[in-house]
């Protein structure tokens, strides 16, 4: 399990502007009702956020920001950091100060926490299960519109490395492009003439016939389309380092290993952003204070 707790946050209006989103929704028109019918006016109190299952905590920037939203006022204190690898009872945080403000905020900060979380630990059960190889575990681009950068984040939180952040910042040439450009050679052309000599170009391929007409365009990097290992060993000894090697398609906590052994440089897995489950995390009331 990860304990990556280095990790460079994200910006804080990209946060701010997100879970400010995220409360406006929540609160519509009237605002929270429900507390401010049921919580007296200037009632204190103390909970704490507990993990209720093992996982590798993220996301915590977003929680905070939800708590801070409804009232800057409020302290937490933080004991668990993302990166951190946390065992069912564990105290993640714990937040005191305005009661209203806490429960309004309580589930936005929980669905950002829990949901960045469950890709955290997704990450790292992954990581781990490819550990000693060389192989790196990177995300995609199937990630839920608008949270890109904090399920991206989630991944390097769990050990994970990112892939392209949009289809601004790499080349990524696949079937479509190079059917409608005519070849793959064409397709390479047209990237390198029109990409700045700061943007990589990597090209897809499924056949290792395609791998070798890649190398000898002299690309950068090759992702490696849904081949068995064998081939994936075979596409390993003919590139001979001359090429990033990405493994993709399919790949699970089983098939992982496997692939990692036969020598590839990453391998990419989308189903750690789209389909990881949420990690159980609640907001626990502690006690009043004065």
């Amino acid at each position: 399990m990860s304990n990556k707790t280095d990790l460079s946050p994200l910006p804080t209006m990209l946060v701010e502007a997100a879970v400010r989103a995220a409360l406006t929704e929540d609160l519509g028109d009237a605002g929270d009702i429900t507390s401010q019918s049921t919580i007296p006016e200037g009632t204190r109190t103390r909970v704490v956020m507990r993990a209720r299952e093992p996982g590798c905590i993220a996301g915590l920037d977003a929680a905070r920001t939800a708590f801070r939203l409804m009232d800057p006022a409020l302290l937490i204190s933080v004991q668990k950091p993302d990166g951190s690898a946390v065992q069912p009872g564990d105290i993640i945080a714990a937040i005191e100060g305005d009661a209203r403000a806490i429960v309004t905020a309580e589930r936005v900060a929980l669905n950002f926490l829990g949901h960045l979380s469950g890709i955290a630990t997704a990450t790292s059960h992954i990581v781990e299960a490819v550990k000693g190889t060389k192989a790196r575990i990177c995300c995609t681009r199937k990630t839920t519109p608008g949270l890109r950068a904090f399920e991206k984040f989630a991944v390097r939180a769990g050990g994970g490395i990112n892939h392209r952040f949009g289809l601004y910042d790499a080349v990524l040439i696949k079937d479509n492009h190079i059917a409608i450009a005519g070849s793959l050679a064409e397709a390479v052309k047209g990237a390198r003439a029109k990409a700045g000599h700061m943007v990589r170009i990597e090209v897809e391929v499924d056949t290792l016939e395609q791998l070798a007409e890649a190398l000898d365009l002299g690309v950068e990097a090759v992702l490696l389309d849904n081949m068995d290992t064998a081939t994936l060993t075979k596409a390993v000894e003919i590139n001979e380092g001359r090429a990033a090697l990405e493994a993709s398609g399919r790949v699970t906590l089983d098939t992982a290993p496997g692939i990692a052994a036969t020598g590839v440089d990453y391998i990419s897995v989308g189903w750690i952003t789209h389909s990881a489950p949420c990690l159980d995390i609640g907001l626990d009331y502690e006690s009043l204070v004065g």
